[in-house]
């Protein structure tokens, strides 16, 4: 894009110019891809909704648990064991949590009737003690029950422990009862309700609707949309079993997913539930396994504050969202600002994504031009192109479509030898080594338009050679090279000079000399001064003056400065002859025998020729 340096600059438009590739192969793999992506983004489309406007939404969360357990529980009253029978209702078995939570007592362990005091500690592997010098006053232990007074007493029997100050007597490491207390449990219900708003859309729902039938119970295929969840039925779609998981406790995640179309003509808005186990069911005994907390019931008795404490097992039930919650609670409900979202068609929505999609069709131009691409490596032209036909072709797709460009460097020059049928390009420096025994990298040499009359150089008058004569007007043979070489040839020629008409360079500098040292041909033979086309396009003074005259129609040709610049367009006509391209010309060093030949033809009055100048950089 131009810098807006004024207002013509604003006012420009910009486009790409293409080249129109007609080749079955390639149409075929670009209309293949553009069905693929066009496929892909239409399914997108429909089944992600990726037309609508997604909005936000606010949800609230709220639970009920419902059932009676009768619990038998084993104990002792003035020393006679006895078997108590307990009905535990929702206010027993039920704890109010944080968050879209709840929590079902399933197991419990008692500790009755504890007062703070002095008393031995449980016997462990760092409580049991056989003197007073194993107990520390004032220690405790994150695992004791305590503060140790340092005294050993006896606990029972034999045993001694320390003593502690503690809530006494202290809690007893206890076997978990099998099988759980209120192992009943499975056949409570839990009524989940869940409102949500779309502010945006100013829509509201829930997931309890006014025909509902308030004595089902969910079912994923019979009645997937009652919130009413039987405990064991939650379980069994998850794989476990709900008694296994109720003697130590775990976590079990239900999951509700809004799927929401605010359509008018596709009105859609129901829950989904699932459910997933979320605690570690695999883990060893010995890491804690399950899901457990203690609490105490405090009490007066005989004027002295006392305890039950209560360890219990059971099941968290985690109400979850897709999104990201942030939970806000409010009394005994809980109230979460929800992430996920609800949609209703947008005709933005639906441009950004056509816009977004419409790079997609790019991927075929992209894998297309990289086959085409694949010429330029060496590589793939040695070892897959001579094995594939097909590919053969891509030789002529990627000269027409790319154009390689050299960066313009001091020591970069391009030569020309007639008896070869491509240019070759140095790219070094020179130092004492001539440029005709200087091996460069071979260039195809650029094709050429006979039929612009620019090109050629000449005259209007002259009408443009056919094919047929340019076959005719093309140096000589190998077999007339050689009689016509011993004819022209000299004694006084250079070493380098191959065609017997170059001279030795007069440049000062040792680097220009080098540049000079070129002759017209690789091998012997006749020097292509000799040729009727050199005669025509280089040393014609009357077509050399015509392009002129043509470049510059107001040009004074004053007999000073004539040779001068027919001299300059001769050079300049010569490297347009023989390498074709502008870019490439620019950096084209003459051979000797064509540089002497044209200043015979057009002398400099006076002083030295100054030799080859870069047009980019200062003189080499």
């Amino acid at each position: 894009m131009p810098a807006c340096c004024s207002w013509e600059d604003v006012f420009q438009y910009e486009t790409n110019k293409v080249t129109q590739i007609q080749s079955v192969n390639y149409g075929t793999i670009k209309w293949l891809l553009h069905t693929i992506v066009f496929s892909y983004a239409c399914f997108a489309l429909w089944s992600d909704r990726l037309y609508q406007k997604k909005e936000p939404v606010i949800s609230s969360v709220h639970t009920k648990v419902k059932g009676t357990a009768e619990v038998k529980e084993e104990i002792m009253e003035n020393g006679v064991q006895k078997t108590v029978w307990n009905i535990f209702d929702t206010a027993d078995y039920t704890f109010p949590l944080q968050g879209s939570s709840f929590f079902l007592m399933t197991n419990f362990l008692k500790t009755e009737g504890q007062v703070q005091g002095l008393c031995p500690e449980y016997p462990t592997r760092r409580t049991l003690c056989s003197s007073d010098r194993n107990c520390k006053k004032g220690w405790m232990d994150p695992q004791s029950k305590g503060v140790q007074t340092g005294k050993c007493v006896q606990y029972k029997g034999n045993q001694k422990t320390c003593e502690v100050s503690a809530w006494c007597p202290v809690e007893a490491v206890e076997e978990v009862p099998r099988p759980a207390l209120l192992n009943s449990a499975e056949n409570f219900t839990v009524l989940i309700k869940n409102n949500i708003h779309f502010s945006g859309h100013n829509y509201t729902t829930r997931n309890i609707y006014p025909d509902l039938n308030i004595t089902c119970t969910f079912d994923k295929t019979q009645n997937p949309q009652c919130p009413i969840f039987r405990l064991g039925d939650i379980f069994r779609e998850t794989g476990d079993n709900f008694s296994d998981v109720a003697i130590q406790g775990g976590i079990m995640g239900i999951e509700i997913y809004w799927d929401c179309n605010l359509d008018s003509w596709f009105h859609r808005c129901q829950p989904k539930y699932s459910f997933r186990r979320l605690d570690d069911k695999t883990t060893n005994a010995a890491l804690y396994p399950g899901y457990n907390f203690r609490y105490a019931k405090y009490y007066k008795e005989l004027n002295f504050e006392t305890r039950t404490l209560i360890k219990v097992f059971g099941i968290r039930f985690d109400i979850l969202v897709f999104g990201i919650p942030r939970s806000v609670a409010l009394n005994s409900n809980r109230v979460n600002l929800l992430c996920f979202q609800g949609g209703k068609f947008d005709i933005i929505q639906l441009i950004v994504y056509i816009g977004s999609t419409l790079s997609y069709f790019g991927l075929a131009t992209v894998f297309i031009d990289f086959l085409i691409n694949t010429y330029s490596s060496q590589c793939c032209r040695r070892y897959i192109y001579p094995n594939c036909e097909c590919c053969q072709r891509n030789e002529y797709y990627y000269r027409k479509k790319y154009e390689t460009i050299v960066e313009p460097k001091s020591t970069l020059k391009y030569v020309s030898f007639v008896d070869e049928p491509y240019i070759r390009m140095v790219d070094q420096q020179l130092p004492g080594k001539s440029l005709q025994h200087t091996k460069g990298k071979e260039v195809p040499r650029p094709p050429k338009d006979f039929t612009d009359l620019s090109k050629l150089y000449l005259p209007l008058h002259e009408p443009p050679p056919t094919p047929g004569q340019l076959q005719e007007m093309q140096l000589l043979s190998n077999e007339q090279a050689t009689c016509r070489s011993s004819d022209s040839g000299s004694s006084d020629s250079p070493s380098w000079c191959q065609c017997g008409k170059c001279l030795p360079s007069q440049l000062p500098v040792p680097t220009s000399r080098c540049l000079e040292e070129l002759c017209c041909r690789k091998k012997p033979g006749a020097c292509i001064t000799t040729s009727d086309l050199f005669q025509k396009l280089v040393l014609s003074r009357q077509n050399l003056q015509f392009l002129l005259l043509y470049q510059e129609p107001l040009l004074v040709l004053d007999p000073e400065s004539t040779n001068s610049q027919l001299r300059h367009c001769a050079y300049r006509c010569y490297t347009t002859w023989r390498f074709s391209s502008p870019d490439v010309a620019d950096f084209a060093i003459l051979p000797s025998c064509c540089r002497w030949r044209i200043r015979r033809e057009f002398p400099k009055s006076k002083g030295q020729y100054s030799g080859f100048k870069s047009p980019y950089f200062q003189q080499i």
